[in-house]
């Protein structure tokens, strides 16, 4: 079946976020009682899953909520200035030619996310934005999502960058395609069996045809 509602992650599937989320990450990390993450850290920290990575920088679970709120009030200051993924802007209109509905489901803000689209010419594709406050919350979401727009589970897709991502897709029951460019590795996404696994943008155009 012929995907016709496309649901994006935004960090490391539509921006490239990853080296500004670090440099914040290392901002906060002070005043937490937190250690710094070297460029050196990432290629490993791109192997685990969220619980390996919390365990990994010895973050407590209480700390996340006000880390990731923190972090992306910091991050809007730069929001506009960050690059896209390469190939999505060639991409992504294309795609929503072919696609009856766009949106987003992130763990960032959706203020930063409207900054950004709009910075790069590309609100007008989505329908909606749509945040969560928590970093394991969006199977909820995504059962929501479906619920108010009436949309059919197997003609809809998550397409995220993380182990989490496919997690909540798969507890949503909805099908999930993971891409390699983002945060986790392709060894790991490939590892919690994905409906998909896309090594370039232009490979989102695939997931239109009739099988």
């Amino acid at each position: 079946m012929a995907y016709r509602t496309f649901i994006f992650d935004f960090d490391g599937t539509l921006a490239d976020t990853l080296e500004e989320s670090r440099l914040i990450y290392n901002r906060m990390a002070p005043d937490y009682g937190l250690r710094e993450v070297t460029q050196d850290e990432i290629h490993h920290l791109r192997h685990l899953s969220l619980k390996e990575l919390l365990d990994h920088l010895d973050i407590p679970k209480r700390r996340v909520p006000s880390l990731l709120a923190r972090g992306t009030t910091l991050m809007r200051a730069n929001i506009s200035k960050l690059p896209l993924i390469p190939g999505m802007a060639e991409v992504l209109p294309q795609l929503r030619t072919q696609a009856r509905s766009f949106g987003i489901l992130t763990s960032n803000a959706t203020a930063n996310v409207d900054l950004f689209l709009r910075a790069h010419g590309l609100r007008d594709l989505f329908d909606f934005i749509s945040s969560t406050s928590k970093l394991t919350g969006k199977a909820k979401h995504l059962r929501a999502i479906r619920k108010t727009f009436s949309l059919d589970a197997g003609e809809m897709v998550y397409v995220g960058d993380e182990i989490r991502d496919i997690k909540a897709s798969k507890k949503a029951g909805i099908p999930v395609a993971a891409v390699t460019w983002g945060f986790n590795s392709a060894e790991s996404l490939a590892g919690e069996n994905p409906e998909h696994i896309l090594s370039r943008p232009d490979e989102f155009l695939l997931l239109t045809a009739d099988s």
